[in-house]
């Protein structure tokens, strides 16, 4: 379980490392744009369930932990679907990941 960690003073939640890695590529592409948006998870009913909600910005302390010592693939069909998601007006979120197609001719 790697880290999420955002603000000052910050809040930290856990992700899996693989799910970590992809919000990871998401958002930092996002924000390198100068694009602010909202980005919302659900607690599991270990942590007493819930979501929570934030708006990400370029100028807020952003920083990612991962546990693992080696970074994850990352699936190029969750990433669209991840972006797809952080344009709606109800922004990013995490949904299941998809299988990756893979085409050969």
């Amino acid at each position: 379980m790697g880290k999420f960690i955002y603000g000052t003073p910050s809040i930290a939640v856990e992700f899996d490392d693989r799910v970590l890695a992809h919000l990871k590529a998401v958002i930092i592409a996002k924000l390198r744009r100068g694009e602010s948006f909202t980005f919302s998870w659900e607690y599991s009913t270990d942590s007493g369930s819930g979501h929570s909600s934030i708006w990400l910005h370029p100028a807020i302390p952003l920083q990612f932990e991962f546990r693992g010592s080696r970074d994850p693939s990352l699936n190029r069909v969750w990433l669209e679907e991840l972006v797809r998601l952080s344009n709606t007006p109800a922004g990013l979120r995490i949904v299941p990941e998809p299988v990756e197609t893979v085409i050969t001719s």
